[in-house]
């Protein structure tokens, strides 16, 4: 498996602007998805935002045009930067990494972001 280490969430006002790093323990060289789902207080985990090793991103509807996902794969992380932020986007934020043919589907601790409004 990988070990995925998480960092950048806190405290900010509505408005302002975040930006979460995820960190991977070791490179994989098989196609892979790395990407951020939150969790709030009383509700399921949800998808954020994802990007294939290949560039390709996926983002929910809630943060299109607000987050933007992006990766470095020379240092095996994956970053979310976070803009035009709401109090709905308090949550803790966890990094994935995902590879299917290694049988790979790793979590980071998370990372908690709180919005205040």
């Amino acid at each position: 498996q990988v070990q995925l280490v998480e960092s950048g969430g806190g405290l900010v006002q509505a408005g302002k602007s975040l930006r979460l790093s995820c960190a991977a323990s070791r490179s994989i060289f098989v196609d892979n998805t790395m990407g951020w789902y939150r969790q709030a207080p009383g509700k399921q985990r949800e998808l954020v935002a994802t990007m294939t090793s290949s560039g390709r991103t996926n983002y929910a509807d809630s943060v299109k045009g607000r987050f933007t996902i992006s990766r470095d794969n020379a240092r095996n992380t994956v970053y979310l930067q976070m803009s035009s932020l709401k109090f709905e986007d308090t949550a803790v934020y966890y990094c994935n990494f995902l590879a299917p043919r290694l049988g790979f589907n790793s979590w980071g601790q998370g990372t908690p972001v709180t919005v205040s409004s």
